[in-house]
């Protein structure tokens, strides 16, 4: 149903990825080309269409997010040390450290322009503070590594600020240029940032449980960088004193191998903390779809209902 608008938001990134300078484009293309589901620009192509809009803002303010989207991968590789990015080498171990940042710089800045193109101050206002919101979070994310105190409110915090703050914005901007009321404008806010808030913690569950294909990184990675994600903190909670013992460890030395990988994974099952994390998703994925009950029932409103069932599934 999106095909046509999917296909118009690929040919204008594909478009804007390109540079007098060759490696930019090169750069560009091998991660935003490695795949992913564009689930992001796809939230802002539904909504537009599920309000009437009629017009081609969508398709740019849709561009524009899967480049801040894109942007904030090719920066976290950098910082997370990753070794796997949607099944390929992260670009930085290809191309090295300073290139991907600058492109990631490059890809900011086309997505700015993008959101100039769209003519709405406002939708541009939503995003360029969508984009601040991210860097806090990555930041706070960096700084609470290693951290076994963090509590599950902290973890949400974070994760409403890295993850959630895009998905929430991708679907605000639709309201915003079909020039919906207020009411409507806030339901897809929500709508995006419990979707957001879902999308994260499948992926912090898949983490410990699920195959490198589901995620497009390596199982264990959050485990490895010392990332206190909510599996984690449901297990401390429940933790007896040689499991509290053994999480203040591992957590401070971040140990790479597979033994005490395994060995977390065991505990986190015995404490129900990976199915308390998808409960959780769970919860936020039904609070997305409830937020759409104010909208006509449509093919768009089901896409987008659809896409929270989606998000959640992917743990099964």
């Amino acid at each position: 149903m999106a095909e046509g608008d999917m296909r118009a938001v690929d040919a204008l990134i594909g478009e804007r990825m390109g540079s007098p300078v060759p490696l930019i484009p090169e750069l560009a293309s091998y991660i935003v080309e490695a795949g992913g589901k564009r689930i992001r620009p796809l939230i802002t192509v539904a909504a537009a269409r599920m309000l009437g809009y009629e017009g081609n803002a969508h398709i740019a303010l849709a561009a524009a997010v899967e480049f801040i989207h894109t942007a904030t991968l090719l920066h976290d590789d950098i910082v997370d040390e990753s070794d796997l990015r949607r099944g390929k080498l992260p670009a930085n171990q290809v191309w090295g450290n300073p290139h991907s940042v600058l492109v990631g710089d490059f890809l900011f800045a086309r997505a700015f322009m993008l959101m100039v193109d769209s003519k709405s101050m406002d939708a541009l206002h939503v995003l360029s503070r969508a984009a601040a919101v991210i860097a806090e979070g990555e930041v706070h994310q960096l700084v609470a590594a290693g951290k076994i105190e963090t509590s599950r409110d902290e973890y949400m915090e974070i994760i409403g600020a890295k993850t959630a703050a895009l998905f929430s914005a991708a679907a605000q901007v639709s309201s915003i240029i079909a020039d919906r009321p207020q009411r409507e404008e806030d339901a897809l806010e929500t709508y995006g940032r419990e979707l957001g808030l879902a999308f994260q913690l499948v992926d912090d569950a898949l983490d410990y449980g699920g195959l490198a294909s589901d995620l497009g990184k390596n199982t264990g990675d959050d485990f490895r960088e010392g990332k206190v994600t909510l599996p984690v903190v449901l297990a401390l909670d429940a933790a007896d004193e040689a499991e509290r013992a053994f999480w203040t460890r591992v957590i401070r030395e971040q140990p790479q191998d597979d033994a005490t990988f395994d060995e977390a994974v065991t505990i986190l099952k015995r404490r129900g903390a990976l199915e308390g994390t998808l409960a959780a998703a769970r919860a936020h994925a039904q609070r997305a779809r409830d937020a759409l009950a104010i909208f006509e029932d449509n093919p768009w409103s089901q896409a987008l209902d659809q896409l929270a069932e989606f998000v959640v599934e992917r743990a099964y």
